[in-house]
């Protein structure tokens, strides 16, 4: 299938990896390529307003990740390293060598086990997310192991009482999903793009969320564990972190990234104001798109 976004004619269709169907929108030619990397419960539309902003300069390469949006949903596999290596085999049957990250939550900290993996195929990656641990020294909750085990129990009672949404329509949810985001002055072209894209079809003929709870509740819970300092430590590209304006104004999460930036070589950090985590390439898509493309530019003109 193709797919016309701004001037761009791109491909989208899913490719099966190890039994895992992974759909993914991609144009590839000489130029540069840009991985862009969508946010938990996401799907590729997000980027619907960034990508046309790189369209002349770079190839594209956007997946919906396994358990989202059009990919399959198997049964398990969704530590970030799972992931990861989905998209590490995607980019293989691509043919892509080499590649400049764009990454929105999980999808930065899928991007950041790709570029602690293999760092020859990472050129720079931008982190919009990973920022700071869920648990431990570099956590937002810290405290003793019986403390912390404590916490993950009335966590794990939460994800388990959470019910699969249901809808009679598609447009029943976008119109939710509108009123809120209305009523937050935040509603926009961008969003309708996206939520249009985040429900499938059930066998009674309803609709719920492409991103299922056990999906959801495996995910999380193994972000629980995940260590990123043990990632950065392997990183050699530049990175650019993307705090949004709620994890900016956190001086606990200002900490932990300080402290995740003494591992590397090369970095950069900057506050896109009012900016809201995840949303903000759908929120602010022309400033967010601005900085991305000023950021991979200049380290795409160094590794010519």
């Amino acid at each position: 299938m193709y797919i016309a976004l701004g001037a761009k004619k791109m491909v989208e269709e899913t490719i099966k990896l190890n039994d895992v169907g992974i759909n993914v929108r991609y144009s590839l030619d000489s130029k540069p390529v840009v991985l862009f990397l969508h946010f938990s419960g996401g799907n590729l539309n997000m980027w619907s307003g960034i990508i046309p902003q790189f369209a002349q300069e770079y190839s594209i390469v956007a997946p919906d990740f396994r358990g989202h949006g059009k990919s399959d949903k198997p049964e398990t596999g969704y530590h970030i390293d799972d992931m990861a290596n989905d998209i590490y085999l995607l980019l293989q049957r691509l043919n892509v060598n080499h590649c400049h990250i764009v990454g929105s939550s999980m999808g930065a900290e899928v991007g950041l086990s790709l570029a602690a993996s293999h760092p020859e195929l990472v050129l720079s990656l931008i982190c919009e997310g990973a920022l700071y641990n869920e648990f431990g020294e570099h956590g937002l909750f810290k405290g003793t192991e019986e403390e912390i085990e404590h916490e993950k129990e009335g966590l794990r009672a939460q994800l388990a009482e959470r019910n699969e949404r249901v809808f009679a329509t598609k447009e029943e949810y976008i119109e939710e999903e509108r009123a809120k985001l209305t009523e937050q002055g935040l509603w926009n072209e961008y969003f309708l793009a996206f939520f249009e894209s985040n429900l499938q079809q059930m066998p009674n003929g309803n609709y719920t969320y492409c991103y299922l709870n056990r999906v959801r509740t495996e995910y999380i819970q193994k972000y629980w564990d995940v260590k990123f300092e043990q990632y950065y430590k392997k990183v050699q590209c530049p990175i650019l972190f993307l705090p949004s304006e709620e994890e900016w104004g956190d001086e606990e999460i200002r900490s932990i990234l300080h402290t995740f930036t003494t591992l590397l070589d090369l970095y950069e950090i900057e506050h896109i104001e009012n900016s809201i985590h995840a949303y903000v390439w759908m929120q602010l898509p022309i400033t967010a798109g601005k900085v991305a493309v000023s950021f991979i530019s200049k380290h795409a003109e160094s590794n010519l």
